[in-house]
């Protein structure tokens, strides 16, 4: 006797899902991890003899490795907002980014700027109103992650998003960022511990951008991704659950304000942060850094109203009614 199988049950919804301005998301189901780094110097040490040690002994606020719950499923950007999608906004909503609304720019690359007859001795050249969202010093193309893009830049886009459309957008907190960045694993990044996977995965310090800044070119990846500067989205491999980026391109603005003993006190489910702070965390590395700082659990921060050639964002858009 012939009989039926039982349909699949329907499922919740698609596994990505595209909006009007054109950004891709990727369904990042509820789950658990471990969250951190408890490295020791020594370790670090060795596996990256190229730095000095003090900077394995700054790193107190990646500790201690926690486990955190994430209980709700959310949609992720599959990338980081790109150029043509913030454009988008700007000419739909007629925001004004800070970097042009308060006349001071942002950073940018400037082959004739020397670094060493600065104070800060910082890499590029800024603020300056040569500067922007539109102008980061080097080429991009629509497809490239948009930079120089403040913390509250991106507040305004995950507002105007939740208005036009009617889903709830925002940033991700940092738990929710380092639990899609890690995609089930505990090592340094989504390959493994080894800096040199990177090349795969994440478009960092090579010797592709070596060469623009011979002073560092020993802390440089010994591959190349081709790209010197920013690359189009999704052109490397993404981790398990279909994000692209999640390392270097561009530093990704989460919505947390920065506490440098808040993992010891942080809430086993869902963390969204301390309450109050100077400075909003940013993560994930950019095509300008170091290997070392792009590990899935390195934390760095800025003020929100920093606008910079190396930051972008990447947004949550909320799953059910807002």
């Amino acid at each position: 006797m012939a009989c039926a199988l039982a349909a699949p049950p329907a499922a919740p919804g698609p596994t990505v899902w595209t909006n009007t301005i054109g950004m891709a998301f990727v369904k990042v189901p509820a789950g658990s991890f471990w969250m951190g780094s408890g490295e020791s110097p020594d370790t670090l040490a060795q596996a990256f003899p190229q730095l000095e040690r003090e900077r394995f002994t700054q790193l107190a606020d990646e500790a201690p490795v926690h486990r955190v719950r994430i209980s709700r499923a959310f949609y992720l950007g599959q990338h980081e907002v790109t150029v043509g999608q913030f454009r988008r906004f700007i000419e739909a909503s007629g925001y004004r980014p800070e970097s042009e609304a308060d006349g001071t720019g942002g950073y940018g690359y400037n082959p004739d700027y020397d670094p060493a007859t600065t104070a800060r001795g910082d890499a590029f050249e800024g603020r300056n109103p040569r500067y922007s969202w539109r102008n980061p010093g080097f080429a991009q193309d629509e497809t490239h992650p948009v930079v120089n893009v403040t913390w509250n830049d991106a507040q305004a886009l995950a507002a105007w998003l939740s208005r036009t459309e009617g889903h709830h957008y925002r940033l991700p907190t940092e738990a929710e960022w380092e639990y899609a960045c890690r995609a089930g694993t505990r090592t340094r990044y989504p390959h493994g511990d080894a800096p040199a996977g990177l090349a795969q995965e994440a478009n960092v310090f090579d010797q592709a951008a070596a060469p623009y800044w011979p002073r560092w070119q020993q802390h440089a990846l010994a591959r190349s991704d081709g790209y010197a500067f920013t690359a189009p989205v999704g052109r490397l491999a993404p981790n398990t659950f279909g994000l692209h980026d999640m390392l270097g391109n561009a530093w990704e603005w989460v919505s947390d304000w920065h506490g440098d003993n808040y993992y010891a006190q942080s809430p086993g489910t869902d963390p969204q942060g301390p309450a109050e702070g100077s400075v909003r965390v940013r993560r994930g590395g950019s095509w300008h850094t170091w290997a070392f700082y792009a590990r899935c659990s390195y934390r760095n921060w800025n003020s929100p109203d920093t606008r910079y050639t190396l930051v972008g964002m990447r947004l949550v858009r909320e799953i059910g009614p807002r």
